[in-house]
C-alpha cells in the first residue's frame, strides 16, 4: 500500500479520521476499493464501515448497473 502526504487548510473542521472515511467511501462508491480495502483506510472494521456508509451516502450494495442489467437479461 502506498502513503499519500497532503496539506489540509487549517479551516477544514475534519480529523485525519473522517478525511480518511471521506476518501475511502468515496472510492469504495467509485468501485476503486473493496470493502476491506475501505474499511482498511479508514481504520475500521469491515463491520464498522458498513454501518457507516448510509451517513455518507454510499450504499452498501456496491454493483454496477450494467452488471445488473446483464444479470437480468440473462436470467
Amino acid at each position: 500500500m502506498r502513503n499519500l502526504t497532503f496539506n489540509i487548510p487549517d479551516n477544514v473542521d475534519l480529523d485525519d479520521r473522517e478525511l480518511a472515511m471521506l476518501v475511502a467511501t468515496r472510492l469504495y462508491e467509485r468501485s476503486k476499493l473493496s470493502l476491506g480495502q475501505a474499511a482498511e483506510i479508514a481504520g475500521l472494521t469491515k463491520r464498522a464501515f458498513t454501518e457507516l456508509l448510509g451517513k455518507y451516502n454510499v450504499s452498501v450494495f456496491n454493483y454496477p448497473v450494467t452488471d445488473l442489467a446483464r444479470d437480468v437479461k440473462n436470467a
